[in-house]
């Protein structure tokens, strides 16, 4: 019975709770920059399936699968309304938050979380997970890439460090006050403090994830709305949505681009008064000793 007592203190040791917590709220945070890259592919795909409808050519080099690959038929023709409506709300958050510094629309949960609350959470969770994965892998077996309708329209270098930005930020929101309460609860019982493993991990995973495909896919929610419009096809409330979210996680970005000149800018002036008052008591010691 004693190495049965020595393995059990061993996983609840902090040897291992430490980096299966790290990998499962990074994992569960890029969720979100995941699902922005799904709702492009939906954006992308949907354009192609209605182009030939409208245009007498047909879209270049798309492969025919996804018009009967079932699947992704599902998602595509059945509107992924409750994507949608998670993504717009942590967005709202995220946006209200970095106006304000207050969290209106989601609170972070108290601790210890309420237990049922807490398995709703992981079946929350995990679905979307699922759902997510799935969408992508779908898009991916199909030929679906969100590039070849973002070359047709590529945004200019400060708008792209912008909704680098805003997503990040976003994500970030989703994480405080969605995933790490969960996460926490789980494997430590209550609420942690972030720790700098924690940050420097979920900033090397989402700037991997943003270079090798969020930056050449993302621009299709905003390029198929304005291609669709130029065409004169019509815009449904998908779209529309995307093109929103598109929009307000980039007011997100220049929100925290302000807030940082603003801080240097403080920074600076706190120094130079600083260094002012220094210089003063300087010569007045002076003057005194005169």
């Amino acid at each position: 019975m004693g190495w049965q007592q020595s393995a059990k203190n061993l996983l609840n040791s902090s040897f291992l709770k430490q980096p299966f917590h790290i990998l499962t709220v990074t994992l569960l945070s890029l969720l979100l920059p995941l699902s922005f890259l799904l709702l492009s592919r939906l954006s992308c795909a949907n354009y192609y399936y209605l182009l030939p409808a409208s245009t007498s050519t047909a879209p270049p080099e798309q492969p025919s699968e996804y018009y009967c690959n079932f699947c992704f038929s599902l998602f595509l023709n059945s509107t992924p309304s409750l994507l949608y409506i998670l993504v717009s709300t942590v967005s709202i958050a995220a946006l209200i938050h970095a106006l304000t510094g207050k969290i209106t629309i989601i609170a972070e949960p108290p601790s210890p979380i309420f237990r049922p609350h807490l398995y709703t959470a992981w079946i929350f969770l995990c679905t979307l997970q699922v759902c997510v994965g799935l969408g992508i892998e779908e898009s991916i077996t199909t030929g679906i890439d969100g590039s070849s309708l973002s070359s047709l329209d590529r945004c200019n270098l400060l708008s792209r460090v912008v909704f680098f930005l805003g997503l990040h930020e976003t994500m970030l929101h989703w994480c405080r006050v969605v995933v790490k309460p969960v996460v926490d609860d789980t494997v430590f019982g209550g609420a942690r403090e972030e720790r700098w493993e924690e940050r420097v991990v979920m900033v090397v995973s989402f700037g991997w994830l943003w270079w090798w495909r969020l930056r050449d896919e993302i621009e299709s929610l905003v390029v198929a709305t304005t291609a669709k419009k130029e065409l004169s096809m019509s815009i449904g409330m998908a779209d529309f949505v995307g093109w929103w979210l598109y929009y307000v996680t980039v007011t997100i970005g220049m929100v925290r681009v302000v807030k940082g000149f603003m801080w240097l800018a403080m920074v600076f002036f706190c120094r130079r008064r600083r260094g002012g008052s220094n210089v003063a008591n300087t010569c007045g010691d002076h003057e005194d000793k005169v």
